[in-house]
């Protein structure tokens, strides 16, 4: 069977979402709320890294992760190793591999499409599922990047009209996953829970809250933050049709990154490097 890219892979179950009849879909979609539109990540960026799990706070120790001693000590070896040149503990990243939850939910924009029965949540380059249609917990999972969510909605002001999902996501996950660029850790077990409350501010309906509190073994207790989204008032917005595939200049060969020069040669990433095994390679003489 031939292989799709992912940007077809999630053109595809957009359009699905989009024009598949669910059970009452069309005479419930006046309880759902309008969240039409690109939603951009308000996130200052302190002079450092974009992606954090905190938006309120620099990335890296900044960011105050309550971590074990022990993930602390994991957390300050990645450092060492970027310092050095390397990727540390946020390698996989280099190879293009989704950086999943909680890493997914500070892309730079969003898109959500609310059905009856799922909230579809696009970052352009991944597609979340959150089931709203009252399904238990599954108990034979494959291990993804981005787990496995079930939420409901809320109508808090006995309004009519649904204004805040709650939604829990679970693993089973593969990892290592980390919170930022620094290698911020999660646990390497993969056995993250994230609890999320999605609502729009109350002073500002163009203005989207993500209340996420990840419950994780390599923190001392549960580690809760408020990401924010500003709604574009562009109606045609430009959304980034680039996956991290066709860009990236890092080569990764077992657990080392290496650089591809731009003459596409395979160079070293750090001082004193050694070079890939190429013993599966006929050896030339020159």
């Amino acid at each position: 069977m031939l292989g799709r890219s992912p940007g077809a892979m999630l053109a595809v179950a957009l359009v699905c979402a989009l024009t598949t009849p669910t059970r009452g879909a069309r005479a419930d979609d006046a309880k759902y709320p309008n969240w039409k539109g690109e939603w951009d990540y308000i996130n200052p960026r302190f002079g450092g890294q974009g992606v954090k799990y905190d938006p309120t706070k620099a990335f890296g120790p900044a960011q105050q992760a309550p971590l074990t001693p022990e993930y602390q000590k994991i957390h300050q070896d990645s450092m060492a190793d970027q310092a050095k040149g390397g990727q540390g503990n946020f390698i996989d990243h280099a190879r293009c591999i989704p950086g999943g939850m909680p890493t997914m939910m500070s892309a730079q924009r969003m898109e959500y499409i609310v059905t009856p029965e799922t909230t579809y949540i696009s970052t352009g380059s991944d597609l979340r599922r959150i089931f709203t249609d009252g399904r238990p917990w599954p108990g034979d999972l494959e291990p993804t990047y981005q787990g496995y969510a079930v939420g409901h909605w809320i109508d808090s002001t006995g309004s009519g009209v649904f204004d805040t999902l709650e939604a829990e996501t679970r693993g089973p996950f593969k990892g290592p996953r980390a919170y930022d660029a620094t290698g911020l850790p999660l646990h390497f077990d993969n056995e993250s829970t994230f609890k999320e409350r999605f609502h729009l501010d109350k002073n500002d309906p163009n203005l989207l809250h993500d209340e996420i509190t990840t419950f994780d073994h390599a923190l001392t207790r549960p580690w809760s933050v408020d990401k924010t989204f500003k709604r574009n008032p562009n109606p045609y917005p430009n959304w980034s049709r680039v996956a991290c595939a066709e860009t990236t200049q890092h080569v990764v060969i077992g657990r080392e990154a290496y650089m591809l020069s731009a003459d596409g040669f395979l160079m070293p990433a750090k001082k004193d490097q050694a070079p890939p095994d190429t013993r599966y390679f006929k050896q030339t003489q020159k």
